[in-house]
């Protein structure tokens, strides 16, 4: 099978990636041609774990191609996989203006029949505005070509997006005609021989069930934010609460730790255009509405921490951040808490520096030399007074406390934004976490 998958970022590098190490023939389209010579050349523009010997292995295979140019790919494949970006708007909706070229061009070029698959996260709608684009076109140019519109949402996680895509838990796919259905099931099935994990629904449902999925985990990760809150407020423990509740068949463990927040490329974008769509439709999301603003007031919780230790005099302390990325295994900084972190320590006119195993030249590129870049968790928090840990990195966990208490100023303080350092042996660092 011949396949074609439109958008070269993080969904569409890794799902090419994957149905090429699966044997099926890839064609990768993106229109910035810069990437499209590094991909050629080996050159990953995203960390993930794994993907860039998958590449490499598939290239030399001779199983997955890299192309600007989509038209001459068009003709060549039964299956075209639209996984370009749909950034927020700026009422928060999401903008479509990417999706709806790509349905443009296969319109303005299809000589056979297509099923056009997005694969991007989009709003409820969007296939119809797809195929309408696609037919849109073919009646400008006076032909009849038959076509199909799927939806088949990703649901991978950033730093295992290799193990989730060949392992799923589910996969989604919207269809409404036997041709869709039968391709995508000749796609999908010899990846699950044993375990044969595809829903199928109609593409209405499809397209909501995505952003169902990350409203609802987006919602218990700010549930457990506010408990954190309230736990401090009256001397409870929110990691006893968190077994408590964990426990409970009815809740399940996952998505219940209490943090600084949530940021990345899905939940703060998907949460916004979920609750602009229902606006669009006349139904209030009161329930999101109150997810969304939860989650920016936690991003700002160490920072209040810090200052209330401080009895407000933070001005000229040293603040040293460990871990940039929104979580451990990426370099995204999308709406990362470090990021509102950061804007608050410099505007209280903190000294700031700053380590990530991966995401130094993401940081730099967003906030360049604002703030002092370091090798390693040692340099970073030399002569710092507050070390905030940001991110849980493996390697935050068990470095040389000792060395790092005696590197830093006097009466040395670690704020635990993931509440993963409670223990440890500190060396004598004064200790602070949330929910406690």
């Amino acid at each position: 099978m011949n396949i074609a998958i439109v958008g070269t970022g993080y969904v569409g590098l890794v799902t090419g990636a994957c149905f090429a190490e699966m044997g099926i023939n890839v064609f990768c389209v993106d229109v910035d041609i810069k990437k499209i010579e590094s991909l050629k050349n080996g050159i990953i523009p995203i960390y993930e774990p794994n993907l860039d010997v998958i590449v490499k292995r598939n290239v030399e295979c001779g199983r997955l191609h890299f192309t600007t140019d989509l038209p001459s790919v068009i003709s060549d494949v039964e299956i075209i996989f639209s996984a370009v970006g749909t950034p927020p708007d700026e009422d928060g909706s999401a903008d479509l203006r990417h999706v709806l070229k790509v349905a443009r061009t296969i319109g303005e070029n299809i000589k056979n029949y297509v099923l056009v698959v997005t694969k991007s996260t989009v709003p409820v709608g969007t296939a119809e505005r797809v195929r309408r684009e696609i037919q849109k076109e073919l009646d400008k140019r006076g032909v009849s070509i038959p076509f199909d519109v799927a939806s088949n949402p990703e649901f991978l996680k950033e730093g295992s997006a290799i193990d989730d895509f060949m392992r799923p838990d589910r996969v989604i796919l919207g269809v409404d005609s036997q041709k869709a259905k039968e391709l995508l099931d000749a796609l999908y099935k010899p990846m699950q021989l044993n375990n044969y994990r595809v829903i199928f629904m109609d593409i209405t449902s499809a397209e909501m069930t995505k952003y169902a999925a990350n409203s609802m985990l987006a919602t218990r990760i700010s549930l457990m934010n506010q408990f954190a809150n309230f736990c401090e407020k009256v001397g409870a423990d929110i990691d006893m609460v968190r077994s408590g509740l964990s426990t409970d068949s009815r809740i399940g463990s996952k998505f219940l730790y209490a943090g600084c927040g949530y940021g990345g490329s899905c939940f703060p974008k998907d949460v916004k255009a979920l609750i602009k769509t229902a606006q669009n439709y006349n139904c209030d999301m009161q329930i999101l509405e109150a997810v969304e603003s939860a989650n920016e007031n936690q991003k700002r919780i160490l920072f209040k921490k810090f200052e209330k230790i401080c009895n407000g005099d933070v001005k000229g302390k040293h603040a040293a951040v460990w871990g940039l990325a929104f979580k451990p295994g990426t370099d995204d900084m999308r709406e990362a808490p470090s990021l509102v972190l950061i804007d608050q320590l410099l505007k209280a006119g903190c000294n700031v520096s700053v380590y990530d195993p991966v995401a130094m030249n993401e940081c730099k590129r967003r906030i360049g030399n604002l703030v002092t870049y370091t090798k390693d968790v040692y340099e970073c928090s030399k002569d710092a007074n507050v070390i905030f840990h940001v991110t849980e990195w493996k390697e935050f966990r068990m470095p040389d406390w000792k060395r790092i208490k005696n590197s830093m100023r006097k009466n040395p303080i670690l704020i635990d934004g993931r509440n993963s350092l409670a223990h440890v042996d500190l060396g004598g660092i004064a200790y602070y976490r949330i929910g406690k």
